[in-house]
């Protein structure tokens, strides 16, 4: 649409479109072709979702499409392991690495580039491996607290990205997509299934020091509306910048709010709706509401002091603490019926699990800040009947090799890795997929970032292949056209 001249002589821009344009025609034929032309994808129609819960249809990209099956999970806390933790040093022991510790892996061994493609002498595990629980999964002996929850692990073995570098990695295992700008899965969620929480976001992540590399894009909404990105919150203090009222008593914040409102609505009438307005409206409405509801989300103090001890929030240790609270505020954040909450790791001083040197001390502090936290929200999970209805992600965006960087570290490896699952309807003691005998490549069982997209919507109630946003001319999805669901890790 054209420029609007004012009478006060400015000029002011509108986010018109065509669609608006034929809405707000004379003699009543906009409306008219407009009906029929909005039915039509091939002019523009957004995806339409059927809810066979309530056996409706939801078009235009509202949220709330509804589930397609039966949900085992209603809530996703994502355990973010920032830049890599080793495969074979955690979850998939390799002997075949003690065996020929120091040789060279010969020339019939194909060596795949990677981010720097310094491949050394095959490098064994600095640590020990032991079976736990009644399946007997083998967990290293970086993880005592995590091993006592072997039980509830679905482990997968197989994993593998498409990417060996951190940002494109990074927007793939949060997006589906190794482009910037996508939506991430969080605000798929969301958009797909709403929230069940008026207060909070739906769609939180904790940042405890260390942003992922690709940056708040991780995050992002995409082409989605902005109401679905990620919202970034602190561990401790205020926890999120500029919720304090600046008013003198709420009646003055509400009446400020009011007028906001009333501008919305005329510039909405003039110019129509538009997702940044709509978004800032939102956006608005609900820091409102948040401004009771974060502190008191953030008392972590009320917690039962067992409780507290349980997750570490009074370790020795610095990290330790600030993924405490992280883990514990992630418990509370589904009580209050948060959809999504991702969990970043706190800095120890090392590059995150990014170990292309100095392998044993920088895995064991970044064991150090995660481990006794995640076991404890694993086991206060269960013990408040949440873990069922909870589904827990521990991934990284790719592993690393079985072969020495330098004299003692390891360069990335998206070629077989291996994350885990729990809860929210995954089989319980389950090791799934399979490395070759020194835990470079992924032989058996095959996984893609797409299928663990697939399984995670799955065990939501939602079809990954239906819940869909038009945009760019076609419908897009998390799973883009691929991902299949993980069946043998679903109870």
């Amino acid at each position: 649409m054209s420029n609007s001249i004012f009478p006060c002589g400015r000029v002011q821009s509108g986010p018109g479109s065509r669609r608006e344009m034929l809405r707000q025609c004379a003699s009543g034929f906009g409306s008219v072709a407009l009906a029929a032309l909005l039915r039509q994808p091939s002019f523009g129609a957004e995806s339409i979702h059927t809810d066979l819960a309530a056996g409706t249809i939801n078009a235009s990209g509202n949220a709330n499409h509804g589930l397609h099956h039966l949900a085992r999970a209603k809530h996703v806390i994502f355990l973010y392991m920032d830049g890599g933790p080793s495969q074979v040093d955690t979850f998939d022991p390799k002997p075949m690495l003690d065996k020929f510790n120091g040789r060279d892996p010969g020339a019939s061994f194909k060596v795949e580039p990677t981010q720097f493609n310094n491949n050394g002498k095959l490098l064994a595990s600095p640590w020990k491996f032991k079976r736990h629980g009644e399946p007997g999964l083998p967990v290293s002996e970086l993880f005592p607290n995590i091993a006592q929850c072997a039980d509830e692990l679905a482990v997968i073995r197989s994993m593998t990205s498409e990417f060996p570098e951190h940002t494109f990695a990074n927007y793939f295992l949060h997006t589906g997509s190794g482009l910037q700008g996508r939506p991430s899965m969080g605000a798929w969620v969301n958009y797909g299934l709403g929230s069940e929480c008026e207060d909070l976001p739906g769609f939180v992540a904790l940042n405890g020091g260390l942003i992922p590399p690709g940056g708040m894009d991780c995050f992002g909404s995409g082409f989605l509306p902005a109401s679905y990105q990620g919202s970034l919150f602190k561990p401790s203090g205020s926890a999120v910048a500029n919720i304090t009222r600046i008013e003198n008593t709420p009646q003055q914040q509400r009446s400020k709010l009011e007028l906001m409102n009333q501008f919305d609505t005329i510039a909405e009438t003039q110019f129509g709706k538009h997702d940044a307005l709509e978004s800032a409206i939102e956006n608005y409405e609900l820091a409102f509401r948040m401004q009771m509801a974060v502190p008191e989300l953030m008392s972590l103090g009320d917690e039962p002091q067992a409780i507290q001890t349980l997750y570490g929030m009074d370790a020795k240790y610095e990290p330790t603490r600030i993924y405490a609270a992280e883990c514990l505020l992630a418990r509370r954040l589904v009580e209050r019926g948060v959809r999504f909450i991702e969990l970043t790791c706190p800095n120890v001083g090392n590059d995150r699990w990014d170990q292309h040197n100095n392998l044993k001390t920088g895995h064991e502090n970044n064991a150090r800040a995660v481990d006794q936290p995640i076991a404890g929200l694993l086991k206060d999970l269960r013990q408040r009947g949440l873990l069922d209805s909870t589904l827990v992600v521990w991934a990284g965006e790719f592993g690393r090799t079985p072969f020495a960087q330098g004299a003692n570290g390891r360069d990335h490896n998206p070629f077989g890795f291996t994350i885990w699952m729990a809860g929210g309807g995954v089989k319980p003691g389950t090791a799934y997929g399979a490395t070759d005998e020194f835990g470079y490549k992924a032989i058996e069982n095959r996984v893609e970032i797409h299928d663990l997209h697939a399984t995670m919507l799955h065990l939501l109630g939602v079809n990954h292949e239906r819940s869909t946003f038009r945009f760019g001319g076609r419908d897009m999805r998390l799973t883009d056209v691929k991902g299949h669901l993980i069946e043998a890790v679903v109870a």
